[in-house]
């Protein structure tokens, strides 16, 4: 007789098993597995790219900072003609660290090298002479332009770093001005540019590069990448003898590691 009472719950609950409810429930536990392992593929590829590449021009000063980044020390240093690396610790844990490579910033070679390594691109510094920029802010503006619509740098989103250089100098600009007359420069690029751009490899893109949004001025926020402004100086305040003002751009590095 308690069979029997049952067996009208069990044939419910049969048919349950079979419904919408069922499938509702199978088609969510299969999205959640597919974005479980397109973030598991997405961490994959971000963990592979170890490099952070420092850019910029001619006397920027990317060589000094690369030195002082990895032992500290002042030298004498002459513009580059071919990459630098080196591991750097991000802390005292020997296992955080992160790959430093300084590109030479020679207008005939800095695309060339820039290819070379920027699939395997976390982060890039970009370092600008805060001295001499208001002369160069047109060169300056063109050269991150020629980065910043790069397919692969879009695609890869790496965390980009703009370094103002230079700050123990008077002259110098700071770093919201160096932000906001980038800004207006790369507004006027991406308006004036009439051809189609280029890839660093020298395929198409299929059209002018959209930076930022259509129909609003351009600005930093607007890109697929988080965008940082610090002020730095690799010659330091007390000149050769003293030590680098690296502080704000050592606790950048630490973050992105």
């Amino acid at each position: 007789a308690m069979a029997g009472g049952l067996e009208p719950h069990l044939e419910a609950l049969r048919r349950e098993l079979h419904g919408p409810a069922v499938l509702s429930v199978l088609v969510a536990l299969i999205a959640v597995a597919i974005t479980f392992l397109i973030w598991r593929f997405v961490q994959g590829r971000r963990s592979s790219r170890k490099a952070v590449l420092l850019l910029g021009l001619c006397d920027a000063g990317k060589t000094l900072l690369f030195a002082r980044l990895l032992s500290g020390r002042y030298r004498d240093t002459q513009t580059s003609i071919t990459d630098s690396s080196a591991v750097y610790r991000v802390s005292q844990d020997k296992s955080t660290n992160v790959t430093l490579i300084d590109l030479p910033g020679h207008e005939s070679l800095r695309l060339q090298f820039l290819e070379r390594f920027k699939a395997a691109a976390r982060a890039i510094v970009f370092v600008v002479d805060s001295v001499a920029f208001q002369r160069e802010v047109k060169d300056v503006a063109e050269f991150l332009y020629q980065v910043l619509v790069d397919s692969t740098v879009l695609r890869n989103a790496p965390a980009l770093l703009i370094a103002c250089n230079k700050q123990d100098v008077t002259m110098a600009k700071s770093a919201k001005l160096i932000q906001q007359q980038l800004e207006k420069e790369l507004n006027t690029l991406r308006v004036t540019r009439s051809a189609a751009p280029t890839s660093l490899d020298g395929s198409a893109t299929g059209g002018p590069a959209q930076l930022g949004k259509k129909g609003k001025d351009f600005d930093f926020s607007q890109l697929p990448m988080k965008v940082e402004f610090v002020e730095c100086s690799a010659r330091g305040s007390k000149g050769e003898e003293g030590e680098a003002d690296l502080e704000a751009l050592e606790k950048w590095l630490v973050k992105v590691a």
